[in-house]
């Protein structure tokens, strides 16, 4: 199993979205890098845990935790010349872009990134790194559990 830190903007899409949508469970779709493309892609596993990061707003942070629960599949939104992640060089037969299904385990309390940036065990975490924007980054197994125990203690 392995571990992800997966970014949303919560104005297009927040831990309440995932926790009301049915099954608790959506397509991780949008993605337009080819690094976290290539994460999703080739590397995610059903069962690998995910935290959901909310981004681009006020106090971002890590709002709850979730699961892959399918593997990579060509995300449709490439497809839909009405999208706004069309893509006209993909094609069913070679697409270029892929999804996971992600599903919601648990709301957190929120572990802003301040509050990540406050200790040391996590200085390595790629989400503190400095000019990182992947929207899919690994997070390694020491660091998880870091944060897990972090989210059971009270905000700081």
């Amino acid at each position: 199993m392995r571990y992800w830190l997966m970014k949303s903007e919560p104005d297009e899409f927040s831990i309440d979205d995932l926790a009301a949508a049915p099954e608790r469970t959506v397509a991780w779709f949008g993605v337009r890098n080819y690094q976290a493309r290539n994460f999703m892609r080739d590397q995610m596993r059903v069962g690998d845990q995910v935290f959901f990061y909310h981004s681009s707003c006020p106090q971002p942070g890590i709002a709850g935790v979730a699961t892959v629960s399918r593997q990579a599949y060509p995300d449709s939104t490439q497809f839909e010349a009405k999208s706004k992640y069309f893509d006209p060089k993909a094609t069913s037969e070679t697409p270029r872009w892929f999804n996971v299904d992600v599903k919601l385990r648990k709301k957190t309390r929120l572990v802003t990134l301040d509050e990540l940036r406050t200790h040391p065990e996590l200085a390595r975490m790629v989400i503190l790194q400095r000019g990182n924007r992947l929207s899919v980054t690994p997070v390694d197994p020491v660091e998880w559990a870091f944060v897990l125990g972090l989210m059971k203690k009270k905000a700081a």
